[in-house]
């Protein structure tokens, strides 16, 4: 099979790296892919934005299947694109349609579809700019801290929390009213904070069927011990010791089950991932959001555990057919940890030369923000998020150990990372 793999982040590298391991693989393309995924395939200097020319490189290259990796092309349509030309319809999407991709790009739809569906999640309500006055009223009724979310896509950083009634009031009137976040701007979700430990569930359906992949859970601060700005992720731990058979049941049964029918129900077509970002509360899971693709970076940790051939996998969704598959996965636990650019995630340095990787032993390392200078060759910075260092232990404190080892050997001006991550799960 020639595939195409759309993305260019440590969740693309951790894609590609699994599927060029596929007996079914004969030609692997990116794009625009890294300095990573250049080494396993072929990039391809194409925006996922760009439909018309990801059709022209569908063709050139023979592609017998289109992997969707960022949020982007999903809610803009890049499946319904596909399905209405003649010319490449038949080739799979591997991804939902836009109506289904509503999941992530609208919290207002998500919100009213779990609504509908009596899917355990905290109390909202929704507001625009016409209704300031009764969005700072709701604020009243809550309690701190406050949580307020832009309805779409903003780039990770639509969520702000506030623990002052005041300085939610004015966040909430900034984001409405100067289109902080542009389009996504134009609602905001205010909704009841809630207490407990967070952690990232995934499941691959086509459509009909479902199966649970691995579990992980992510540290979106830059600061150790969750302090500072909200990041795309600063590292990512698989398994969760708290996610027991209890704990997944319900989430089963309360969450993904309801979710899958909910789709169905509605007539949307879902095929892909489902990313449920859950909240545990006292041994019940929330849903905190949805996101129609995989985490980033839970990619980089739970790919790795995953045994099957991914290809084989993305076949049987396309074909719809995934019933018959049986999910295998390492019981060891993997860990990672996320290098990023100095400045970061705020406006930060690019274009820094990157050393040591060869170095590295015992452990993957996964491209995120990075590209080969074209005069020379070597490895730069090109992003906020640079390099993910994942390894595997028998426990989390050895996976740690190794991920953190490997950390210190790859060098580049302004490296930043967190030195805590999975510090919630192994006292």
């Amino acid at each position: 099979m020639n595939i195409l793999l759309l993305g260019s982040g440590g969740r693309e590298h951790a894609l590609a790296w699994k599927i060029s391991q596929s007996s079914l693989l004969s030609r692997l393309f990116i794009a625009p892919g890294n300095a990573g995924t250049a080494l396993i395939g072929t990039n391809l200097a194409i925006s996922v934005l760009d439909f018309p020319s990801i059709k022209k490189a569908v063709l050139e290259h023979q592609i017998n299947m289109v992997i969707v990796g960022p949020e982007d092309p999903l809610v803009y349509g890049i499946y319904d694109f596909f399905l209405a030309d003649p010319q490449i319809c038949r080739v799979p999407v591997i991804g939902p349609s836009a109506k289904g991709a509503r999941l992530e790009g609208s919290k207002d739809f998500a919100k009213q579809f779990m609504r509908r569906y009596e899917i355990p999640t905290a109390r909202y309500m929704t507001f625009d700019k016409t209704t300031i006055t009764a969005g700072i009223e709701f604020l009243h009724t809550l309690k701190p801290p406050y949580v307020l979310k832009a309805d779409g896509l903003a780039a990770g950083k639509g969520v702000i929390i506030s623990d002052s009634l005041e300085d939610a009031i004015t966040e909430f009137t900034s984001i409405l009213m100067e289109n902080r976040f542009g389009s996504a701007s134009e609602k905001v979700i205010i909704e009841e904070y809630l207490h407990g430990i967070e952690l990232s569930v995934f499941v691959i359906t086509d459509g009909k069927s479902f199966k649970i992949l691995p579990e992980a859970k992510d540290y979106k601060r830059i600061g150790e011990r969750d302090t500072g700005a909200n990041t795309g992720g600063m590292g990512s731990v698989s398994p969760v010791p708290f996610a027991n058979d209890s704990f997944m049941d319900k989430a089963l049964e309360q969450i993904i089950k309801p979710t899958i029918k909910g789709l169905i129900t509605e007539g949307i077509d879902y095929i892909g991932f489902i990313f449920f970002g859950l909240m545990n509360v006292n041994g019940n899971p929330f849903v905190i959001e949805y996101n129609c693709r995989l985490g980033d970076p839970e990619t980089e940790s739970i790919i790795p555990r995953l045994q099957n051939d991914l290809l084989q996998l993305f076949n049987a969704v396309a074909t719809r057919k995934l019933e018959r598959e049986i999910i295998q996965i390492d019981k060891r636990t993997a860990a990672t940890v996320m290098l990023v650019s100095k400045g970061y995630p705020d406006a930060y340095e690019k274009f820094k030369v990157i050393t040591g990787e060869k170095s590295v032993t015992g452990s993957l390392i996964f491209h995120a923000g990075t590209a080969a200078n074209s005069e020379t060759g070597e490895v730069i910075t090109n992003g906020g998020r640079v390099m993910a260092v994942t390894s595997f232990g028998a426990t989390m404190a050895e996976a740690l150990e190794k991920s953190y080892k490997n950390a210190e050997k790859i060098t580049y001006e302004g490296k930043h990372y967190r030195r805590d991550i999975g510090f919630d799960l192994c006292s």
